[in-house]
């Protein structure tokens, strides 16, 4: 039962890990992004609709086409991420209204192009494209280890993906002057400004950054959720990343930690119905879970918080 909850829950930590990631490059810049669900999203529709395409008409291989997947997801919700900049960037709009706006837009999208493509390309009345199973692995002699082999036991391939990501966006954030000036314009994006710094485009690309994780988050529960996207399967899982980066008080290390909460806490709860016998209906009520954990930690929690100093300001250069 610990393993299960382990290996179910790192399935589901981890997608939405990177998503917050995302998340914590467009915030620590100074750009609300409450987007993350419709970029998710979009991302993942375009990674499926590429995938299907590639194995039904072009004949390629389900593993090449998996990880092409990924990268095609990313390039998508990179560019869907250029309507939240249109709007908060170059139109100076409300950041939490952008936000709402590229969600509701992109559930709308996703579901109508969804069917359409599928009665006009592939010939089916349908509003998903069934991707199949992820492959999964385990690794030789750590994956024997009693309780902790959990941790290296059923692993997704897109698991091993997203912690190569964390560490390089840990490495990129931290470690290198780009980092330094999103920070930066993200604190006091006059001062940066006046270093020379243009803080417009250290922001667009904290956008677009968030645009790629976030889609690779979707693409990753598209594979391993119910192995098919449809416009519903990632709702509310972008919400739970912004509560998990405010939680982790917008660092990638606290984060991690609290993505981790948040997965056990769902896999924790449906290992629990199992082992109860407990009808599959209750699951509906585990579901429910991380976002209840949510609220308790925020409401202990946010006090301790510090956003950056900039967060959903406009940036009016002639207000220097």
């Amino acid at each position: 039962m610990t393993e299960t909850i382990i290996i179910d829950g790192l399935a589901f930590a981890l997608p939405m890990f990177i998503m917050a990631i995302g998340g914590i490059f467009s915030e620590k810049s100074g750009i609300t992004n409450l987007a993350l669900e419709g970029l998710q999203g979009f991302g993942a529709f375009t990674g499926a609709f590429f995938a299907v395409f590639m194995m039904q008409s072009a004949g390629v291989s389900s593993q090449l086409s998996y990880y092409l997947s990924f990268v095609i997801a990313a390039l998508g919700g990179m560019l869907y991420s250029l309507v939240h900049v249109f709007l908060c960037i170059r139109l100076r709009a409300n950041q939490v209204i952008s936000g709402v706006v590229v969600n509701i837009l992109a559930m709308a999208l996703t579901s109508f192009l969804t069917k359409r493509i599928n009665e006009g390309v592939f010939g089916q009345t349908s509003n998903k494209f069934v991707l199949g199973t992820s492959v999964r692995f385990s690794v030789p002699v750590l994956s024997e280890i009693p309780v902790l082999g959990g941790f290296f036991r059923n692993v997704y391939p897109f698991e091993i993906i997203i912690i190569v990501i964390a560490v390089i966006m840990w490495y990129v954030m931290y470690k290198t002057p780009f980092g330094m000036h999103l920070r930066a314009c993200g604190d006091n994006p006059h001062a940066a400004d006046a270093a020379g710094i243009n803080v417009n485009r250290v922001r667009t690309a904290a956008v677009v950054i968030s645009g790629g994780l976030s889609a690779v988050a979707g693409m990753s529960y598209a594979y391993s959720i119910s192995a098919n996207f449809s416009p519903d399967i990632y709702l509310g899982f972008g919400y739970l990343s912004i509560a998990a980066l405010i939680f982790g008080n917008w660092s990638i290390l606290p984060t991690f930690f609290a993505c981790i909460i948040f997965g056990f806490a769902r896999s924790g709860g449906q290992a629990l119905i199992q082992k109860l016998g407990m009808p599959s209906t209750y699951n509906d009520i585990v579901r429910i879970l991380p976002y209840v954990l949510t609220l308790l930690l925020l409401i202990f929690f946010s006090k301790r918080n510090r956003a950056p100093r900039a967060l959903g300001e406009i940036y009016d250069k002639g207000k220097r």
